[in-house]
């Protein structure tokens, strides 16, 4: 590690590249690497749940603003996971119309 950057600072920036991730996976945001919105909720969910697992694992070791920052983007990617799959079942829904 760098002793310039603190420990949080390394929680910090997984937690935001994490969360990148999972915006690009829902199709949110555009992909880093392509340039393209992609959509994959398969890949969003399992990244959605690795910050679950990071949580978990940290739980007492996290310090007040890393603890309301991890709390914060899982319950953003949340809902926003759940509005993507919302869409998901009303496009279904009107296929079968």
């Amino acid at each position: 590690m760098h002793d310039s950057l603190e420990p949080n600072m390394y929680f910090t920036s997984l937690v935001l590249s994490l969360s990148r991730a999972a915006m690009a996976q829902m199709g949110k945001i555009s992909n880093p690497v392509t340039g393209k919105v992609e959509r994959n909720l398969l890949d969003a969910k399992m990244t959605i749940d690795m910050m679950e697992m990071l949580k978990e694992k940290t739980k007492g070791n996290l310090s007040g603003d890393e603890q309301k920052l991890i709390n914060n983007m899982l319950a953003d990617l949340q809902l926003n996971f759940a509005d993507e799959a919302k869409k998901d079942i009303e496009k279904t829904a009107e296929n079968k119309q």
